[in-house]
């Protein structure tokens, strides 16, 4: 089953509670102003923010630190592809242990998500495809070269699941238990080790 861009939002919404959302990006990138590494750099259009905040949550509730261009940097212009922006990224990539690239309606038309693909593909390997679907009967068919990579899927936010072809899928954690962060932090050290 794949997560939906409602319950995402819902997910993001929630943790923001009654802040106003610049203030709890303010928090955010005053918190991340100190991180030299992560343990996921978040591939997405810039379009779908909202939805990328709630997967940003969903990760580290489970103890995940989480790369999101537009708060850890936010001095970046998404809008236009530049040498310096890319070097940035290539080091926020360089910084990162694993990219999960979510996939949204809006992903095919970001200038950014392929490159960061491709780069962090040759550089570290240990890419996962996070499907977005608009409702919760979708499957994930998403562009060709997408198939060349596992997939998250989960029985709505608090479960995830790695997907690897016909393998049986492995559970990545679960944000309902404190107990499920230590095996969050396995399945991550046992995904990279074997890309």
């Amino acid at each position: 089953m794949l997560l939906t861009e409602a319950e995402l939002k819902r997910v993001a919404n929630a943790s923001r509670g009654h802040r106003a959302a610049s203030i709890v990006l303010k928090e955010e990138m005053a918190a991340a102003t100190a991180r030299s590494s992560f343990d996921v750099f978040l591939s997405h259009s810039f379009k779908d923010a909202e939805i990328v905040l709630g997967v940003k949550r969903i990760f580290e509730e489970l103890g995940f630190t989480a790369y999101v261009d537009w708060i850890e940097d936010s001095q970046l212009d998404r809008t236009k592809v530049s040498s310096a922006t890319a070097e940035l990224l290539r080091t926020r990539m360089r910084q990162s242990k694993t990219l999960i690239y979510v996939h949204s309606n809006n992903s095919p038309g970001s200038r950014w998500m392929p490159w960061e693909l491709g780069f962090f593909d040759g550089f570290r390997t240990a890419v996962a495809v996070l499907p977005v679907a608009k409702n919760s009967s979708e499957t994930f068919s998403g562009q060709e070269f997408l198939g060349l990579y596992p997939y998250i899927d989960g029985t709505g936010p608090a479960f995830l699941f790695m997907n690897r072809g016909t393998a049986p899928r492995s559970r990545i954690g679960s944000v309902s238990s404190t107990a499920n962060l230590t095996f969050a932090k396995s399945w991550l050290k046992e995904f990279t080790a074997t890309k």
